[in-house]
């Protein structure tokens, strides 16, 4: 048996980015108080749908700000998990039961497919495809965000319903903003290119240094770039080039006793390693 991950057998992930939950829930701004209600909840909650059909007004506990859910999974031992709604979310269900535009025994009287193709057209609307278009797409997308805005794992699994926490520590494994972070700075190197500025090539930057100790040249077709045009270094130039340029020669003896020290440091410590 093939073990779970957030991806499915032909390598897509199963469950929605935050871009894609912001245009879900947009796209059920146009629907009525009931449909509206239905997806706020599962994507607020990350509870299942067969979890969400059943819930009724006893179930929602405005004083407090959470939805009581019954975990269906675990049917006959009547085990509860407690998970915190937005106050939008809560102003728009009172209102719901107020107006009766909801009623009061089960929320949402909807079979599990009528419920299952109330998402789905929310999904098309939103322009969401693919095999995570769906209600357990909103539940792993609930898990992926919960761990990547640092949720602590136990709060996750009991706000998941999962028995064991092994099942939860999976949506670790969904690349998040940090992990992404740590790729940009790599793809900074052998492109001339910025992450932070779209790919756009940065513009060289004036820098204070001993003269000439370290050259740093950025542009192509100037002395000392390479045949691509990224930056090119020039180390420690022969004294007499300072000399003979007039410039002050103190920087310019510092720097060069720190590289002398510096590389009898790299030496002894590759000796000591062999």
């Amino acid at each position: 048996m093939m073990p779970w991950t957030v991806y499915n057998q032909a390598g897509q992930r199963k469950y929605l980015t935050r871009g894609e939950c912001a245009s879900f829930l947009q796209a059920a701004q146009g629907r009525d108080a009931n449909v509206r209600g239905f997806c706020w909840l599962l994507a607020a909650t990350g509870c299942r749908i067969s979890e969400a059909l059943a819930l009724t007004e006893r179930n929602i506990d405005f004083e407090t700000g959470q939805v009581i859910i019954e975990c269906l999974k675990k049917r006959g031992k009547k085990v509860f998990r407690a998970i915190p709604l937005p106050p939008a979310l809560l102003a728009l269900l009172k209102t719901a039961l107020e107006t009766e535009t909801l009623p009061r025994e089960r929320l949402w009287p909807w079979s599990r497919m009528t419920g299952y193709r109330r998402v789905r057209e929310v999904m098309e609307a939103a322009g969401i495809v693919g095999g995570h278009a769906s209600p357990k797409g909103l539940r792993h997308a609930f898990g992926v965000c919960a761990i990547q805005s640092n949720v602590p794992l136990n709060l996750v699994q009991r706000w998941l319903g999962h028995a064991d926490m092994k099942t939860t520590a999976i949506y670790t494994s969904a690349m998040g903003p940090e992990e992404r972070e740590f790729a940009s700075r790599m793809w900074v190197y052998g492109t001339g290119q910025s992450p932070a500025a779209g790919g756009a090539t940065p513009k060289a930057k004036r820098l204070i240094r001993a003269p000439g100790v370290l050259r740093v040249n950025s542009r192509p077709g100037k002395a000392g770039a390479g045949a691509t045009g990224n930056p090119v270094c020039n180390i420690l130039p022969a004294p007499s080039e300072a000399r003979d340029s007039g410039r002050p020669t103190s920087l310019l003896r510092l720097a060069i006793l720190l590289n002398q020290q510096v590389t009898k440091r790299v030496k002894a410590l590759a000796f000591a390693a062999c």
